[in-house]
C-alpha cells in the first residue's frame, strides 16, 4: 500500500515566526548601548515592529521556495530579500532622522551602508526557519517510515493468521468425510453445523488481531465440539480459566491451533482415552497459558517437524505483536505427552463487548 504525502508534515506558518521571536530580545540587548541617545527607543521600537512585519513575507517566500530550488539558490534569494528589507528599514530611519533634525538630507550611501545589525537579524530568522523546516521533514520521514513498518507488520500478521484457517478447514473436512464413510450421518451433520459456526466466528470479525480471552475460548470450544463428535469418549477435556482473566487481550486464533495439534498429534493417535488440559492464569502483569496433552511416545509435537504450521505460526505472531515481552516454551515428556507454556503481557479488554 502506497503512503501518500500528507500536509500534516508541513511547517505551520506561524511556527518559524514564533521560533524567531528570541531575535527581538537580541535586538533589544544590542540597542541598550544607544539608550542615551535621543529617539533611540523610538528607533529600536521601529526596528522590532519592522522585524515582525517583514518576517511574514520572509516566511512566505522561504516556505514557497523550500525544496523547489537548490539550497544555494535559496540561500542567495533569502540573503537578497533580507538585504532589501534592511535597506527599506534604513531608508525609513533616515527619513525619521531628517524629520527630527538629526540629518540634513537623504543619502543613498548612508541607506545602503551600516546594515549589519538589521540584516543579520533577518539572516538569523531565515536560518531558524530552515532548521524548523528540516526538523519537520525529519519528523515526517520518521512518521512515514513508522506507517510503512506498521503496514508491513499488519501484512505479516494477516499472512500468518491465514495459514491457520485453510489448515484447520482441510483437517476438519477430512474428519467429516471419515464420519460420512462410517455412516455416522448425525455426527457429520452436527459437525458441519459447528464448523459453520466456527468459520463465521473466525472470519467475520477479521479486522483485529487481538480478542478477549473469553472470545478465544469460545472459538476453541467450537473446534473441540467438532473433535468431540469425531473422537467421542476418547477425548477428555479439562479447561480452567478464572473470571479474572476472561477479559484479557490475546491474539485471535492463539489457542485453537495449539489445541488442534494436541488432538491430531496426540489424542487421535491413542487407542485409549487421552486428556487435554488448558490452564489460563494471571501472574502480576503476565498472562500464563498452559496446554498439555497425552500422546503416544513416538508422536511428539507437530511443532518439532520442519515446516509445521501450529506452534511456529504462534511463535511468529507473538514475536511480532509483543516482541521480547512474550515467551513460548515447548516440553515433550518421555511418555509422549506434550506441554506448551505461553506468557503474554496482561492487558484487559475495556470495550463493552469484553465486559
Amino acid at each position: 500500500m502506497k503512503i501518500l504525502p500528507s500536509r500534516r508534515h508541513e511547517v505551520p506558518f506561524l511556527l518559524p515566526i514564533l521560533a524567531g521571536s528570541p531575535i527581538i530580545a537580541c535586538m533589544a540587548v544590542v540597542g541598550l548601548a544607544e539608550l542615551g541617545y535621543e529617539h533611540a527607543i523610538a528607533v529600536r521600537a521601529f526596528l522590532v515592529i519592522a522585524f515582525v512585519l517583514w518576517s511574514v513575507p520572509l516566511t512566505a517566500l522561504q516556505r514557497g521556495l523550500w525544496r523547489r530550488i537548490p539550497l544555494w539558490a535559496l540561500v542567495l534569494v533569502m540573503l537578497a530579500a533580507g538585504y532589501v528589507f534592511s535597506v527599506l528599514n534604513n531608508a525609513v530611519i533616515q527619513l525619521l532622522a531628517i524629520h527630527w533634525g538629526r540629518l540634513p538630507s537623504f543619502s543613498w550611501f548612508r541607506t545602503l551602508a551600516g546594515l549589519d545589525g538589521c540584516w543579520l537579524a533577518y539572516i538569523a530568522f531565515c536560518a531558524i526557519h530552515g532548521i524548523v523546516s528540516h526538523a519537520y521533514e525529519l519528523r515526517g520521514a520518521r512518521e512515514r517510515l513508522h506507517e510503512a513498518q506498521a503496514l508491513a507488520r499488519e501484512a505479516e500478521l494477516r499472512a500468518l493468521r491465514y495459514q491457520i484457517n485453510p489448515h484447520f478447514l482441510f483437517n476438519t473436512l477430512n474428519a467429516i468425510s471419515a464420519l460420512v464413510t462410517e455412516r455416522r450421518n448425525d455426527d457429520a451433520t452436527r459437525m458441519l453445523a459447528t464448523l459453520g459456526d466456527l468459520l463465521r466466528t473466525t472470519l467475520e470479525d477479521d479486522h483485529s488481531h487481538e480478542v478477549s480471552l473469553a472470545e478465544e475460548l469460545a472459538t476453541t470450544t467450537l473446534y473441540l465440539d467438532i473433535e468431540k463428535a469425531r473422537l467421542g469418549e476418547r477425548l477428555i477435556l479439562d479447561v480452567r480459566a478464572g473470571p479474572d482473566v476472561l477479559r484479557a487481550r490475546v491474539p485471535s486464533l492463539l489457542i485453537q491451533p495449539l489445541v488442534e495439534n494436541a488432538v491430531r498429534h496426540g489424542i487421535a493417535r491413542l487407542r485409549e482415552p487421552g486428556h487435554i488440559e488448558l490452564r489460563v492464569a494471571r501472574d502480576g502483569e503476565t498472562l500464563n497459558i498452559v496446554i498439555r496433552n497425552d500422546g503416544p511416545p513416538a508422536a511428539g509435537c507437530e511443532a518439532e517437524r520442519p515446516g509445521a504450521i501450529g506452534l511456529n505460526n504462534v511463535r511468529e505472531r507473538l514475536l511480532r505483536l509483543y516482541g521480547d515481552a512474550q515467551r513460548v516454551e515447548l516440553a515433550i515428556a518421555a511418555n509422549g505427552g506434550c506441554r506448551v507454556d505461553i506468557a503474554l503481557p496482561f492487558r484487559v479488554d475495556h470495550s463493552p463487548e469484553g465486559a
